[in-house]
């Protein structure tokens, strides 16, 4: 079966950095496109950052110019830099796949991911 699973969550003052990890397994990494979601409390889950199968990436506005988000797919694994951070970007950040339907673009609808992670915790102090 698919699994997915979040490392290197943790507690960051502002302005700092923290590098995401997703690993996969059960599923041929390199057909799906891979993204990343957050969910503060009291929030809906919201997009953060997308990479396609071939490779292009998509941010949310929030994000851009501070998060990179990358893959390797002879590892199965996916990472998010953050550098920056502000309190705002607080939150339980899930990686998610979906299988990529032969478009170039990166998949940033959250209805469309099928599989999920367990999540990690990013909490950013001011």
């Amino acid at each position: 079966q698919v699994q997915l699973v979040e490392s290197g969550g943790g507690l960051v003052q502002a302005g700092g950095s923290l590098r995401l990890s997703c690993a996969a397994s059960g599923l041929t990494f390199n057909w799906y496109d891979m993204g990343w979601f957050r969910q503060a409390p009291g929030k809906e889950r919201e997009f953060v950052a997308a990479i396609s199968a071939g490779g292009n990436t998509d941010y949310a506005d929030s994000v851009k110019g501070r998060f990179a988000i990358s893959r390797d797919n002879a590892m199965n694994t996916m990472s998010l830099q953050m550098n920056s951070l502000k309190p705002e970007d607080t939150a339980v950040y899930y990686c998610g796949a979906v299988r990529n339907s032969g478009t170039w673009w990166a998949e940033r609808a959250l209805r469309k991911y099928n599989y999920w992670g367990q999540g990690t915790q990013v909490t950013v102090s001011s």
